[in-house]
């Protein structure tokens, strides 16, 4: 019994010398281990889902060399233009610092829906 102790002590101390067949013995399990364990143990690691930001801003170049922010419809509360552009503001504001909006478009589709707004601002 004290042999099998002895055996067990070394393995979980690593005392065997490289090349010896008790160290190939522990790098092949270490290596079973490290390539199948991920079948039979769920180790909770799935990537986490990116969602989207709840504005759904999207920032992209105009063809004079400006930025152009387009607000998807779902963040903004439809109203009147002065509402309509404060809420505006408060969206783009915590993305780009203070801004002011030089003019907004809202794009529509076929049916009339407004999808999103564009905005133009000046710092």
């Amino acid at each position: 019994m004290r042999g099998v102790w002895h055996t067990i002590r070394s393995f979980i101390l690593w005392s065997h010398e490289r090349g010896t067949i008790q160290y190939d013995v522990m790098v092949t399990l270490i290596l079973l281990f490290v390539f199948f364990s991920p079948r039979f143990i769920h180790f909770n690691d799935t990537p986490v889902e990116r969602n989207p930001h709840p504005t759904g801003v999207v920032v992209y170049g105009d063809a004079d060399g400006s930025l152009v922010y387009e607000v998807s419809s779902k963040a903004v509360q439809p109203g009147n233009e002065a509402a309509v552009q404060a809420q505006l503001t408060k969206i783009i504001e915590p993305i780009s610092g203070e801004i002011s909006i030089s003019k907004y478009e809202a794009v529509k589709d076929k049916k009339g829906k407004v999808l999103s707004y564009k905005v133009w601002v000046t710092r």
